[in-house]
């Protein structure tokens, strides 16, 4: 199941380093960075999907030692 969600990332400009940060409050840990705004979007995004992917991971992990079940549920946000 394949569903686009729209999350609020918070970006900012690092006067230091050239860099723009973009943090994604909803996911704790959850950070990336680019040269451009584009390029730190297009990374969060990446990040975010990976963030994911590990959450559902450890969440299989833990359903697998123990009687619970890990399942799929559509929420619309």
């Amino acid at each position: 199941m394949s569903q686009e969600s729209k999350l609020h990332v918070v970006m900012h400009y690092e006067n230091e380093t050239g860099w723009y940060v973009v943090t994604c409050p909803m996911m704790p840990g959850c950070v990336s960075q680019g040269k451009t705004e584009q390029e730190a979007l297009a990374n969060i995004k990446e990040a975010i999907l990976g963030w994911l992917e590990v959450e559902d991971a450890k969440a299989m992990s833990k359903a697998g030692a123990s009687t619970v079940e890990v399942k799929e549920l559509a929420v619309a946000i």
